[in-house]
């Protein structure tokens, strides 16, 4: 049931809520051209546990729409008995033993006067929807997730190779140092520099195998595997990832299930208000009831044995002293706050999306920043191993 925050904020800037979740999104992660991504990605939907968790709680949620709906039918039982007596001598009626035999049917119906069965399956359907989403957000946030350590296991190895690049020239920087110590070129302090920047690096390249090794711990415990089980080659990003437009439509934002899942939770809430209100009004019960009884077996299933019975049942609660009013309060009071935290995820929303492109913005010029400090770094470079190879060395 779509809400109309307009209405309920009066702020121009809220329209009425049209969830697209139900959109097919697709495999977005074959848009980066990983083989190894995508077979990961395709793990996911088959062996993680979480995704199977949320899949159980949305099949109770869809049943219990299927109970809730069963409410407007009535419900039919049969009660056979058999019954035995004795009645002694000083009764006022001595009959001595006796038998009853009984085989009723019986059915009984609540008619929907006042729309509390609708009520109750609107408010069942809404929360199977509520446990839908859920399911697709957690789905796609467990797809992400996994992307996501999987690049940067892939950043790992990529920075390894940049550090091992680095422990190589600070290698040959040592033995540069002590050869121009050994000289008397350079002084103890230098050849002492360089050891230290040799052994930092090499104490951040353990760092980086130790992130990596996490990394592909969450991996395997995304893909539903022990962590010891999977080994990931190392790897490299492969290209720029694909574009994204500094510039989004808002209704994108109705993509994401979980400002689906929170819309419907309004709508359940708004649903249990119209169940509260039904408590003021009386129920009406319509019962019947037709079998077979007799006190001899035998006669049991003759036409003198029919009974039958039937009539309608109204019952209505007077005086509670404030309970239901209290209750109907309750829901309303429920129904305001999930309104309010309806329009809280909106708004994160849209400020996660606005930091993300804002990201987006600065890590480009970053990039660009980043990659004029390693032009001056590689120029610096080798000036100081041209400057190096020039002095003499003393034999």
């Amino acid at each position: 049931m779509p809400i109309a925050l307009k209405e309920l904020t009066g702020n121009d800037q809220w329209k009425m809520a049209t969830p697209s979740d139900a959109l097919i999104k697709g495999n977005w992660w074959e848009l980066f051209g990983d083989p190894e991504l995508n077979r990961l990605e395709e793990l996911v939907n088959v062996n993680n546990q979480n995704i199977k968790q949320a899949e159980a709680q949305f099949r109770q949620a869809r049943a219990l729409v299927t109970a809730n709906h069963a409410n407007y039918y009535p419900t039919i039982g049969a009660s056979p008995s058999i019954s035995q007596g004795d009645t002694g001598a000083n009764a006022a009626r001595a009959i001595g033993t006796n038998q009853s035999f009984s085989l009723p049917v019986i059915a009984s119906w609540e008619p929907d006067l006042w729309g509390r069965v609708r009520l109750s399956v609107e408010n069942a359907v809404e929360n199977a929807q509520v446990s839908a989403a859920d399911l697709e957000n957690l789905r796609l946030s467990e797809h992400a997730l996994l992307a996501t350590d999987y690049f940067l296991l892939a950043a790992q190895d990529m920075q390894q190779t940049v550090l091992q690049n680095t422990i190589d020239s600070y290698e040959k920087n040592l033995q540069l140092t002590m050869n121009r110590y050994n000289g008397g070129i350079a002084s103890k302090s230098d050849v002492t520099l360089a050891q230290t920047q040799l052994s930092g690096a090499r104490a951040q390249s353990t760092d980086l195998r130790v992130a990596r090794a996490q990394f592909e711990h969450a991996i395997a415990m995304l893909t539903g595997q022990p962590p010891s089980s999977l080994d990931i080659a190392a790897s490299k990003i492969a290209g720029v990832p694909p574009p994204i437009p500094l510039a989004v439509p808002s209704q994108l934002l109705e993509r994401r299930p979980d400002i689906a899942a929170n819309e419907r939770l309004v709508a359940a809430a708004n649903a249990n208000v119209g169940i509260a209100e039904t408590a003021y009004y009386p129920t009406l019960t319509l019962s019947a009831s037709a079998g077979l009884l007799s006190t001899n077996l035998a006669n049991l299933f003759t036409y003198a044995s029919r009974s039958w019975s039937a009539g309608p049942a109204v019952s209505q609660t007077l005086f509670d002293f404030g309970r239901r009013g209290a209750q109907l309060e309750g829901a309303r009071a429920a129904y305001d706050a999930t309104v309010a935290g309806y329009r809280q995820t909106v708004l994160g929303a849209f400020q996660e999306v606005e930091d993300d492109l804002a990201s987006l913005r600065y890590l480009a010029e970053e990039a660009v920043q980043q990659q004029e400090a390693v032009v001056a770094a590689q120029q610096a470079l080798a000036l100081e191993i041209d400057r190096y190879r020039a002095e003499p060395i003393p034999i």
